[in-house]
């Protein structure tokens, strides 16, 4: 890491007295103004500010927070509102907030918009998966945590078009971020000689930089990062991922400093969760009943000054980690672990339902994907806690007491979200326990653990915790290898820290980067349907049509889930029909069966009837968006659209299915938005303003880039959309919804109709019901009862039917013609044909076994079918002697020792292959 050493070396630390030296434990470099032989920080030294608060002061959480924010305000940074933690809210690469800087990526951070200050300060809520493993035993580690920052965007001054970014000039860097720092330590009472700066370069999202690590009295409280390099096969500097990166022409002060650790030094308490849950951790107690003598209460609080030794991404065992732990504090690793390990569960528990009072409040809904599979986890992982530590209190209950904390205004529907998540987890565990039993079983045969893709597949299927299946495994006599950081794999295999994205392109993309962009004339007249444009270039593909570029259209490009304009180019001589139009980098390609020529003066003409029906169904789309909130709940977020001609759909985030009542609702509360005929207004604001008027709900439809977006307003919705709309929501007509589906848990499809397509959507549904009317030879409103009437009497033939075929099978297992009897080793087999079908076989079958006789039966109705039935403890085995059977006639079969079936297509062969019943029987049983 030698090419980054010169970038370490400040004049601060030379006018303050800091030196450069190295650790004698892990032999990383830092800079303190004390000579010290370690860095400081664990497991190179213990806690030093347990029972010995490190600040002049105690602070709660709400305190310390203000003591940063005003400090930097007073500074002439700005205080900025924090952001979601649902990061997918404002960009598409990650799902999670798991640090400030995320609020400003990837858009800011590269220049391309502005920041909403520069300098700014906040204090953002975060969630980190991969910490999930070590909350509740480092003391120090939580999953939900609030990073407060200052950042700083720069750009350098000498590059050639100082234009090409959204900020300019250089705010500060190094120098003032760590004097910063180390003035922040001085006016809360820290004893500066104390404090240690690990240098530790950072690697990020394709970004790097130097880095400073701050350490005060054995925690880590802050982190200095200075962006100022991107990934480059070429570049001048190799990081510690292996690749090579250079230096970017912005540069970003990037700060964080924990919250809850600075909260817990102030107060010196045994671990954070003491200081930032003080109320719940003594709830928790109390309601389990987790009590400690004086004896016991000294043992824990010593332990607690190594518990940093218990980090799984730096201890190489966490059990021996535990075993010194124990040393140290004088009593065996089995007392330490009864002692700590409830205490453990319950501070873990504190965390995760502040977790999930943040990620429900922000609106995610649990599901099996993305952000809504994460908080699945962490609410079922906390469940199993709380079941296994003997906490009686409700989870929702837990939960809404984080809630409250956060001010949340939504609580009674995070309550309803956990109840009903809870009792989702329970038919989950009542089907997957059955399957862990089977898995044990496998395992037991083979001697083999049961292996982690094994309980990762266990815990993404049927949402079984690891120790739910060592528990199980165990009374089988089965190992289970479950990895400390078990919670962290299931994170990352569902995206803990990023999202799926899609990048796709065209051959000549390199050639599209020589054209201008397409001057979009749809954003100026939506209802305009002609114009008059020149062909810039024409490239032709390899299916025989031809992508044309304009300097300027009217065709609308495929996106936001709207489909294209259709339409034609005309010149004098051809007229080309547009079958597609695509945007790639503000270039708009028109697909024609036909090359217009390059150069030439075309005419423009948009299918009219097309356009104002995706016109119709775009609009109608975020009313009906709109209408589901209002039903449904402000949780309620598109998760997918697609608008079409004749119907469109939009997919929605919600944890139960939508009633029929519901539907209604929707429907009126959407026509009367119709009816209401109010303007759809369309603005370009800047995008800093927006986010700031209207929060991140703007960007329902996707995440636009830019300095401005574009924003729809149909009545009190608003939204970021570049989609074609009608003037006002009269120009709709109607709107029908067609039906909804549970897309996937946590998703709800609905879908719709707009403007004639609704009216010819109710017309089919009238037509069936009209038919459905004519067949049953009644009026339309009768044929709800009728069907009912006549569905009811379907089944009790049914019934009848299949009493009459169990009273046949009953007589026929009295015997009868082709019934054969055969003694198979003290036990009775019945061998007989009958032409029937598979079922009365089965009945029959059933009733020779209930008399405590073995089945051979039969039919030659479709090809050559058998079944064989076997009482319990005789020693036949059901699917050998099916398997004999269909031999015979061409075919195969089998299934379990007590029962199975198979057949064959030799139907001639059938009598045969009965006449060697007996025989089979006496040689499977004599095996």
């Amino acid at each position: 890491m030698s090419d980054l050493d010169e970038a370490y070396q400040l004049d601060y630390f030379d006018e303050a007295g800091f030196r450069r030296q190295e650790c004698a434990e892990c032999g990383d470099m830092f800079w303190s103004r004390a000579d010290r032989d370690t860095c400081g920080e664990p497991p190179c030294a213990e806690y030093g500010f347990i029972d010995n608060p490190g600040f002049d002061e105690e602070f709660t959480l709400s305190e310390m927070r203000e003591e940063f924010l005003s400090f930097f305000e007073a500074r002439d940074h700005t205080r900025i509102d924090p952001y979601p933690v649902a990061a997918n809210r404002w960009r598409d690469d990650v799902l999670l907030t798991q640090a400030s800087i995320y609020d400003f990526q990837p858009l800011v951070t590269s220049g391309t918009t502005p920041p909403p200050a520069n300098p700014l300060c906040i204090s953002q809520p975060c969630i980190r998966m991969q910490d999930i493993d070590n909350v509740g035993k480092t003391g120090r580690h939580t999953m939900a945590f609030e990073m407060m920052a200052h950042h700083a965007f720069n750009a350098k001054e000498d590059i050639e078009d100082p234009e090409e970014y959204a900020y300019e000039g250089e705010v500060y860097w190094k120098e003032e971020t760590v004097a910063y720092c180390v003035d922040l330590f001085e006016e809360l009472g820290a004893d500066v000689d104390e404090l240690t700066l690990i240098e530790d370069p950072w690697v990020g999202g394709g970004n790097a930089g130097p880095a400073f690590e701050v350490i005060y009295e054995g925690a880590e409280l802050a982190t200095l990062v200075f962006m100022s390099l991107e990934q480059d096969p070429d570049g001048e500097y190799e990081m510690k991922d292996g690749n090579r990166y250079s230096e970017m022409d912005t540069y970003v002060v990037d700060t964080g400093y924990g919250l809850e650790r600075w909260t817990w030094v102030s107060q010196g308490t045994p671990t954070v969760y003491e200081a930032v849950y003080p109320d719940m951790i003594q709830f928790l107690k109390d309601n389990a009943g987790v009590e400690l003598t004086d004896e016991e209460e000294a043992i824990v609080h010593d332990a607690a000054k190594l518990a940093g030794r218990m980090d799984i991404d730096e201890a190489e065992d966490i059990e021996a980690e535990r075993d010194t732990i124990a040393d140290h504090v004088g009593v065996s690793v089995e007392e330490l672990r009864d002692l700590t390990g409830p205490l453990e569960d319950i501070y873990a528990i504190a965390d995760h339902c502040r977790t999930l009072a943040y990620m429900l409040g922000d609106g995610i809904v649990p599901s099996n994907v993305g952000t809504g599979y994460l908080a699945r986890m962490v609410l079922r992982r906390t469940k199993r806690l709380v079941d296994g530590v003997g906490v009686d209190a409700p989870l929702d209950e837990l939960v809404d007491m984080q809630a409250e904390r956060l001010d949340y205004e939504n609580r009674d529907t995070i309550r309803d979200i956990v109840r009903t998540e809870v009792e989702k987890y329970r038919e989950t565990l009542d089907r997957g326990g059955r399957r862990v039993r089977q898995l044990a079983d496998e395992y037991a045969e083979t001697g083999e653990p049961i292996p982690t893709d094994e309980l990762v597949e266990l815990y993404d299927s049927h949402g079984i915790q690891p120790d739910m299946v060592e528990e199980i495994a165990e009374e089988r006599g089965v190992a289970v290898d479950v990895p400390d950081d078990f919670y962290s794999v299931v994170a990352d295999r569902h995206g803990g820290e990023t999202a799926a994205t899609d990048e796709t392109g065209v051959p000549y993309a390199d050639r599209l980067t020589e054209l201008p962009d397409t001057d979009r004339l749809y954003y100026e007249d939506q209802q305009r349907t002609e114009f008059e444009a020149v062909v810039l270039e024409v490239f032709d593909r390899d299916d025989g049509k031809f992508d044309v570029v304009l300097d300027q259209t009217m065709f609308y490009p495929e996106g936001g889930g709207q489909p294209p304009d259709h339409g034609t180019l005309s010149t004098d001589d051809v007229t080309a029909e547009v079958e597609d139009v695509q945007r790639h980098d503000g270039v708009v390609l028109h697909t024609c069966d036909t090359d217009p020529g390059k150069g030439e003066f075309v005419r423009g003409q948009i299918d009219a009837t097309r356009r104002k029906r995706l016109m119709q169904h775009h609009t109608a789309t975020h009313i009906v968006v709109h209408s589901a909130r209002q039903v449904l709940g402000e949780h309620v977020r598109q998760a997918g659209a697609q608008k079409g001609v004749d119907s469109s759909r939009i997919d929605v985030r919600h944890y139960e299915s939508v009633t029929r009542e519901q539907v209604k609702e929707i429907e009126r509360y959407a026509n009367d938005l119709v009816q209401d005929n109010v303007p759809v207004t369309q603005q370009w604001p800047d995008r800093n303003e927006a986010e700031e008027k209207h929060g991140f709900d703007l960007y329902q439809g996707g995440i636009p880039a830019g300095e401005q977006i574009r924003l729809i307003q149909v009545a009190d919705d608003i939204q970021a959309c570049g989609g074609t709309h009608v003037a006002r929501t009269g120009d709709i007509g109607s709107i029908k919804l067609l039906g909804t589906e549970r897309i996937q848990d946590g998703v709800i499809r609905l879908t719709f109709a707009a403007g004639d397509a609704a009216v010819e959507a109710t017309q089919r549904t009238e037509d069936a019901l009209y038919e459905a009317a004519d067949v049953l030879d009644v009026a339309p409103e009768e044929v709800p009862d009728t069907a009912a009437r006549f569905f009811d009497e379907w089944k009790a033939r049914g019934k009848e039917i299949e009493d009459l075929k169990e009273q046949l099978a009953e007589a026929r297992a009295s015997g009868g013609a082709d019934t054969e009897e055969v003694d198979v080793d003290g036990t009775t087999a019945v061998v007989q044909r009958i032409d029937a079908d598979m079922d009365e076989l089965r009945a029959q079958a059933n009733a020779l076994v209930e008399k405590g006789q073995i089945a051979v039966l039969g039919s030659g109705r479709d090809g050559a079918q058998f079944v064989v039935a076997v009482p319990d403890g005789v020693d036949v085995d059901a699917g050998e002697v099916v398997g004999e059977l269909a031999g015979r006639v061409g075919g195969g079969g089998g299934g379990p020792s007590d029962f199975a079936q198979g057949g064959g297509p030799d139907g001639d062969a059938l009598d045969d292959a009965l006449d060697d019943a007996a025989e089979i029987l006496q040689s499977v049983a004599n095996v």
